[in-house]
């Protein structure tokens, strides 16, 4: 076996025990610091398919600032009152949600249409590669979604320093 696989397979086995144990932590601080460790993973595997830009992005945007917003969220929710009763009803509509999440892969990977979705050509433009090309796309065809994304994300934050100032 190529030392490539073993190095995805040992980084495939780490950020799936580490995103169970995510959804199993009764901790919400250790369930975070489990949810780093699989952010770090994926950037690995995208290391290892010399995805270089999106390893450093995975890390800096999930593993840097969404991290952060969720540990913020975490301070505002009050964890003394749990679910209680509902708790069935969440645990029940998850597993159906995940259950069909999972058969749609399925599905999708066993038709092969993910393949052929998945297979790119060369780069069009002139030797920049997946960098060049990410960023053409980013700033060309996506502009309006990039910066409507950008403006909820603004808002978001200062909704949630509001929110976290009127409790002090």
């Amino acid at each position: 076996m190529a030392p490539e696989a073993v190095v995805f397979y040992v980084l495939a086995s780490i950020a799936l025990v580490s995103a169970v144990m995510v959804i199993w932590s009764r901790n919400v601080i250790h369930s975070a610091i489990y949810l780093v460790l699989t952010f770090f993973c994926v950037a690995a595997v995208y290391v290892l398919l010399r995805a270089e830009f999106v390893a450093v992005v995975q890390v800096l945007v999930y593993a840097g600032g969404i991290l952060v917003l969720f540990l913020f969220a975490i301070m505002l929710v009050n964890l003394r009152d749990p679910l209680g009763s509902r708790l069935g009803v969440h645990a029940t509509l998850s597993g159906i949600v995940g259950v069909s999440v999972v058969g749609m892969i399925l599905y999708v990977y066993s038709t092969g249409r993910l393949a052929r979705s998945l297979t790119l050509g060369p780069p069009t433009t002139g030797g920049g590669g997946n960098i060049q090309l990410l960023g053409d796309a980013l700033y060309r065809d996506y502009l309006l979604p990039f910066e409507i994304a950008s403006i909820l994300l603004l808002v978001a934050m200062i909704g949630a320093i509001v929110l976290a100032r009127q409790k002090y």
